[in-house]
């Protein structure tokens, strides 16, 4: 079972993981085009994922489905390259399960334990994200091709 207490340490600390994902993206020199969308827009799907890891972990995956696939279809629409999408979801995990690994506090064997439990799960539900993701930006790829 996953541990309430991380998943409330991602929500309470979302604004604070969120700044790091925005360093990461801005910094890398590889997301040109993903690092020139508007701030405001970064830090709302950062937050979004943050603030709704939890139902998403545990509750039935349509609503992220259609999220991804409309966020999919945007990036498309913004001429951000799906290499560049998928590669800022990729920091965005990363920058999560780095902050939970950061705040272990007594590296007790059940601590660890939760860590990787969130590690997996997180893993399992970006798998989903990301596909979703794929599937809207190549939607709006035909219908670009089609037109």
């Amino acid at each position: 079972m996953l541990s309430a207490k991380l998943l409330r340490l991602v929500s309470t600390h979302r604004d604070e993981i969120t700044e790091r994902v925005i360093r990461r993206i801005r910094r890398d020199s590889r997301l040109l085009e993903l690092g020139r969308l508007p701030e405001a827009d970064l830090r709302e799907r950062a937050r979004n994922i943050f603030e709704n890891l939890e139902t998403w972990l545990t509750a039935k995956k349509s609503d992220l489905a259609q999220t991804y696939e409309e966020l999919g279809r945007l990036r498309c629409e913004q001429g951000v390259p799906l290499h560049e999408t998928v590669h800022g979801m990729q920091i965005i995990k990363e920058t999560m399960i780095q902050f939970v690994q950061d705040q272990r506090l007594t590296g007790d064997t059940l601590e660890i334990y939760a860590e990787e439990e969130l590690e997996h799960a997180t893993d399992r539900i970006f798998d989903l994200m990301i596909y979703h993701l794929v599937r809207g930006y190549e939607s709006a790829m035909w219908r670009r091709v089609e037109q």
